[in-house]
């Protein structure tokens, strides 16, 4: 998986029940209010990346398009040391991430950088 990203084999079967249903998606994470501190995930095209928003990698899930996960810019200058994964949790969440109907939400757990990881990241 990426450097900076990776997810859950739970998190991954679940991306491979809500493509079909709903095409290509994305995650972003925004430091905001609601669920704003929660990895969201909405169909590709369907949120609008800003141009302070950074590109943290793409996770590679077998049997569907490769899924760009998406940070403020702000919230990365919090998480810039950490090595994110994404994962599932029963329970609904109170954004517009279309896990929400499935009765489960998607969250982040993190970890911070070895110093080698820091050093090939944050340069």
């Amino acid at each position: 998986m990426g450097e900076r990203v990776d997810l859950t084999p739970a998190a991954a079967d679940l991306l491979r029940r809500l493509v079909p249903a709903h095409g290509p998606v994305m995650f972003h994470q925004s430091g905001g209010c609601c669920d704003g501190s929660a990895p969201m995930c909405y169909p590709v095209g369907e949120f609008k990346v800003g141009v302070r928003d950074v590109h943290l990698g793409d996770l590679l899930v077998d049997g569907i398009e490769d899924v760009p996960v998406w940070m403020s810019g702000p919230q990365f200058e919090y998480w810039k040391h950490t090595h994110l994964t994404i994962d599932v949790v029963p329970g609904r969440g109170s954004g517009f991430s279309l896990e929400a109907p499935e009765g489960v939400r998607f969250l982040i757990r993190s970890r911070l950088l070895t110093d080698e990881e820091s050093a090939r990241l944050n340069g």
